[in-house]
């Protein structure tokens, strides 16, 4: 009986172990299941749709990745929509209207999502303020000043004689037409911030922080600080993945990046994150805004309504939370 129980909670880890795995593979089976065809060809499976794809999930695993960094010191930043808008609206201004160069443009611009991280990480440190209330505030900050700064509309980007610096149009580039640049930057990110997690001191106080906070106080890890840097670092990806926003669009818009802030958590929550802290990897937040990024795909193909998309995302974060509740339970 005990070895029969025993096999079966082994089963259990290792189904929750790769579970974003898995999730993944079920929603590609049903996107292909549930694709409209055109000449007799399914159009989820076409080259097109499927680089599409990963063009619209580069940005929300660049977000997920960030945001990773703040959920395993158990906090929550809710601004990162609105700095993707000012990253994006401060890149067209810039390039457009002061005529920088890409260069310029770019380090300024992270600078202002470091700054904005910053600024998140210290009034929650150093006040004691939870990380909602003051990610919230950041989030009306940065949207405010992303219209001001633009008056209230889209500033849109041009290239060429007359335009902005013809270099930062490669940042929203298909290479071969098909493979997007900005995916590249996704990837890239990912094994940056993986490696770091896994194989440096840094990461691994990350992980112990949000495990027991009090007690990696006091072993002597320097709490404060490296909470600020997660801020820090998930602000300067979300300025990031702004930049490509507009180098995308061909315009920055201080009305952009709304509830994108909602992506990026269900993707680490899906990929295996804990909201508690602690617990989660980079490949499960890549894997979670792939999830999502199908899942959209596979919905907006069958035209269903965003407000449907948006019902069904908030039920897999119910979802894929309930779950750990009952890993935790069952299993651990």
């Amino acid at each position: 009986m005990q070895r029969r129980r025993r096999g079966w909670r082994d089963a259990l880890r290792f189904v929750f172990r790769f579970q974003s795995y898995f999730g993944l593979v079920i929603v590609v089976l049903l996107s292909i299941s549930f694709s409209p065809s055109r000449g007799g060809k399914l159009i989820f499976l076409n080259a097109r749709n499927l680089s599409n794809v990963f063009r619209d999930v580069s940005e929300t695993g660049i977000l997920a990745v960030g945001m990773l960094l703040v959920i395993l010191v158990a906090g929550i930043d809710l601004s990162v929509g609105s700095v993707l808008a000012l990253a994006a609206t401060g890149s067209a201004f810039l390039l457009m209207r002061s005529e920088w160069g890409a260069l310029p443009t770019i380090l300024v611009v992270l600078l202002i999502g470091l700054a904005a991280g910053w600024f998140n990480g210290w009034v929650s440190e150093r006040f004691n303020v939870p990380s909602f209330v003051t990610t919230l505030a950041m989030l009306s900050i940065a949207r405010g000043v992303a219209r001001y700064w633009s008056h209230d509309i889209a500033v849109p980007l041009s290239y060429g004689a007359g335009g902005g610096d013809p270099r930062f149009e490669v940042l929203g580039e298909r290479i071969g037409g098909l493979i997007p640049v900005p995916s590249l930057f996704m990837f890239g990110v990912a094994i940056i911030v993986g490696v770091v997690l896994h194989y440096s001191r840094f990461g691994r106080y990350l992980y112990a922080i949000g495990g027991n906070e009090t007690a990696s106080r006091l072993s002597g890890i320097r709490v404060q600080r490296l909470k600020v840097l997660a801020f820090m670092l998930c602000s300067m990806l979300a300025a990031l993945a702004g930049i490509l926003h507009a180098a995308q669009l061909n315009q920055g818009s201080p009305n952009d990046g709304v509830t994108y802030e909602l992506n990026a958590i269900a993707a680490v929550v899906i990929g295996g994150g804990s909201l508690f802290g602690g617990k989660g990897t980079v490949a499960g937040a890549v894997v979670g805004a792939f999830i999502l990024g199908v899942l959209d795909n596979m919905l907006s193909l069958n035209n269903v309504s965003s407000n449907i998309q948006l019902v069904v995302k908030g039920l897999l974060i119910v979802g894929a939370v309930a779950l750990q509740q009952f890993r935790l339970r069952s299993v651990e």
